[in-house]
Parts: C-alpha cells; structure tokens; sequence
C-alpha cells in the first residue's frame, strides 16, 4: 500500500489508563453490624456502596466490578451473580414454555427498569440487592450460633480466583505464543480480538473483631496478592484486627479507621475511588504503625512472644507441646529444654595488662633509660 500512498502514516495506539477491576468484600456478619446498628446499618452502607461502584463503573467504560459477601457461615457472590450448580431440569409449563430450575427463563434475568437510571448502574444495582437479600433470606439461627466471626480469609480467596480468571481474559493475544485455554475461548467467540491489560485491586469493608482463627488462610492470600501485584485496600468500621493491617502494609494498599463510621460514602469516594493507575499522582492516607504480631497455630491467638517451628516455619504460644511433637508436621522439637535450661554464658577472657614500655608501639619504648652518675671513691 505504501507504494502507491507515499504519504506518512502512523497508527496512533490508545492512551487512555487501562481499565480497572474492583473486587469489594463487604462483611455481612450479622453479630457486628448488630453492634453497629446505632451509627451505621448494613442496610445504609449497602446503599453508600452501591454509589461508590456506580462511581467506579463512571470513571471508565472498562472498568469491572465483583462484589463478595463474607457472611458468618458463608461466603458468596454478590455481582456477578454466581451460577447454580444444580443440573437444569427442563419441563413445560400449561402454556408450553420451558422452564428452567422451576423458574421460567424470563423471571431469572429480571432487572429494575428505570427511565431515570443508566441500564448498567440499574443491573450491577439490582443484582446485588437480589443475592443479598437471598443470602439474609437462608441465614438461619443456628448460623449466627455457630460462630460471631466471619468468613475473610474464604472471601479473599475468591476474589483472587476472580480476579485471576478476568486478568486472563483481558491478557493480550500477542505477549504470548501458546494462549491458554481460557484466552483461546475467548478469541473464539470474538473475531476481533483487541484486549487491553487489566489492573485489579481488592477492597475489604470490615466490621468484625479478632480474626486470628482464620490466620493461615488469610495470611496465604495476601501472600498471593503480593506476588501479583495486587493491593488490597482495607476500610476498618469497627473492630480492630492485626491480619488486616498487615494485608495492607504488605501489598501496598490504603488502610483508614474511620472515628465516624457513618460518614462511609465521603471515605469511600475520596480515598478508596481512585485506581492503582491514578494512585502514582496522589498522596494517600497511611495506616501509620503497623502491628506485626502472629497468631498461634495451636490457640488461634495473637501472641508477643511465640516459639516456631524450624521445619515448617509454625508458631506455637507455649512451649509445651505433646511429646515435643510439632502440631502441624510432627517434627520433633526440643523447645522445652531450650527454655527450662539456663542460658549457658561463656565468661570473657581477662585481658592482660601489660608493662609500661614493653609495647614496641609505644613511643620511647626502645629508648634506653638513663642510668645515675657513676660515683668515685
């Protein structure tokens, strides 16, 4: 072409910032919005969430979503609205149309329909309040018996398998030369593969306590998170907990305690909106000191002093374990004789000292020294 148009061209490329995901894990622990209650409800911090993903979704046409609720028995998707595992069983109804798991197919895709309301906002919006009030609607009693915490270290988990599957999707064609399966079906459904990279950043809104019974899990996903990259913002309304603090500290992302939990929307909006992208031109808020205590393996509690195991790398809060035997791979230790025994010290040395003018260092220590007047008879 360029020998019968002499004329220059250049392709100019897209500059625009690439689109961002936001995963956002909302705590629905009931037993810590109950406290709660009297400041801020579940059901006004819903509310002030869903203008905060309406912001992100405005901020760029490519930008994505999820939303994961960490319940007290269960963790679950929100948005995108998980699929259900259940097989389909197809049988027709008095006017011949098939249904699908006892519901018609033009039922299960109901959204709000709004004159007034961008059809995007109104889908993300009428998907997370139908799962929401399904998840309240099977929580039972003997739930809330159970246990008062709630599921993070599950919902983390999800939230990186979600954002693993998407960064796969949007993962351009060209930077590798054997795609895996996910990315070759999404080209074969597209027959204009143009995919741009996908920045990604996990959002934690919590209001429960201690979490220290769901060390290991969690301390594995921000493990994962830091390996890709992945920064993990954390909102703390009430309660206190270490993990959180180290998965923002480790994965370099925002941590704010708010004194005003009921201001959530302006907190949300002016620290947690902006994107990885944006955050390199901005100053952002600081957890300032940042508690690193562990929890042990055998307590499930957070320690000051702890003994580890030097095979697998576990924390114990005593050191009297069963037969010396560590809890997690069964290694023999010898924690309690280090402890009982007396530190043994190895006492110094004296230093000699020495004579004055037997150091050849010494100035004058060659001289010889002046003898008296020899005395005549």
């Amino acid at each position: 072409m360029n020998t019968i148009d002499g004329s220059d061209r250049h392709v100019k490329t897209e500059e625009a910032p690439p689109p961002s995901l936001l995963a956002i894990v909302l705590d629905t622990n009931p037993h810590a919005w109950a406290h709660l209650s009297s400041t801020l409800s579940l059901s006004a911090a819903l509310a002030n969430i869903l203008v905060f993903i309406n912001a992100h979704l405005a901020s760029g046409n490519g930008n994505e979503v999820a939303v994961i609720a960490s319940h007290s028995h269960k963790t679950t998707f929100l948005y995108p609205t998980p699929t259900d595992p259940q097989p389909q069983s197809r049988r027709g109804d008095t006017n011949g149309h098939v249904q699908t798991n006892g519901h018609a197919k033009d039922k299960e895709h109901h959204m709000a329909e709004s004159a007034n309301k961008y059809r995007p906002f109104a889908v993300v919006e009428s998907a997370i309040l139908r799962n929401f009030a399904k998840l309240l609607n099977e929580t039972k009693e003997s739930h809330l018996e159970a246990t008062p915490t709630t599921l993070i270290g599950g919902a983390l988990s999800m939230a990186l398998t979600h954002i693993n599957k998407q960064t796969i999707l949007h993962a351009p064609t060209a930077a590798s030369a054997d795609s895996t399966a996910l990315a070759a079906l999404a080209d074969s459904e597209n027959t204009h593969v143009d995919r741009v990279p996908l920045t990604s950043r996990i959002l934690i809104v919590s209001v429960s306590g201690d979490l220290a019974n769901q060390y290991i899990p969690v301390m594995n996903s921000i493990f994962a998170a830091q390996r890709k990259r992945i920064p993990i913002d954390i909102l703390k309304l009430a309660g206190d907990t270490v993990l959180l603090q180290q998965a923002s500290d480790a994965t370099g992302g925002v941590y704010m305690k708010p004194d005003r939990p009921e201001g959530l929307l302006q907190y949300l909006m002016m620290a947690f909106l902006p994107d990885v992208t944006a955050r390199t031109s901005l100053i952002v808020p600081s957890a300032g000191g940042v508690d690193f205590r562990a929890a042990c393996f055998c307590h499930r509690k957070v320690v000051d002093i702890g003994f580890v195991c030097s095979v697998c790398l576990s924390i114990f809060c005593n050191p009297h374990l069963p037969d010396n035997l560590c809890m997690t791979c069964g290694s023999y230790l010898s924690l309690r004789s280090a402890v009982m025994n007396p530190p043994a010290l190895i006492p110094r040395k004296k230093k000699k000292k020495k004579k004055a003018g037997t150091d050849p260092a010494t100035p004058g220590a060659n001289t010889p020294v002046g003898s008296g007047t020899p005395l005549h008879a």
